[in-house]
């Protein structure tokens, strides 16, 4: 008797654990892990050499901010413009880095007043922007990414 229960116990036991597997491919699980990351957000911000340093994501992207406004504000003082009106404005440059870490303006919005005091700006902007040092571009999950800058230049002139 013992052996029969012992016997149909394990016949249960085999029977009643039909587990079921299904492979999943590489892009399965690329496409469900893709679909909860937060692409807006990146774990490492562009850098400088500088910045390369900051380890605290905010502190990375203030330093490496900082270091583009540097750059734009230095190449600015150095032109020279001639204008009609003291001028006293604040213009909104977004500026894309590539996944090659190659810094391009995206659009910059630029009021018909400081325009015409001030022709050559979007030159000079340009001109500021290829000037630029060096610039390892933003990853995410280790794969170099685009990412976009919206940054506020103020212009002074008198």
């Amino acid at each position: 008797m013992f052996r029969r229960s012992l016997l149909a116990l394990a016949g249960f036991v085999v029977f009643s654990c039909n587990f079921e597997t299904k492979k999943i491919s590489s892009e399965e699980v690329l496409e469900l892990e893709s679909q909860t990351l937060n692409w807006k957000e990146v774990d490492e911000y562009p850098a400088f050499e500088d910045c390369q340093n900051e380890t605290e994501l905010i502190a990375a992207r203030d330093c490496f901010e900082r270091e583009v406004a540097e750059n734009v504000y230095a190449y600015l003082s150095k032109q020279q413009p001639i204008v009609t009106e003291s001028i006293d404005d604040t213009l909104y440059l977004y500026l894309e880095i590539n996944s090659a870490g190659r810094p391009e303006i995206d659009s910059v919005k630029i009021d018909s007043t400081l325009n015409n005091q001030l022709p050559e700006l979007r030159l000079w902007l340009d001109q500021s922007i290829d000037s630029l040092p060096k610039i390892y571009p933003a990853s995410k999950r280790g794969v170099p990414v685009s990412t976009v800058f919206k940054m506020p230049i103020v212009i002074k002139a008198e």
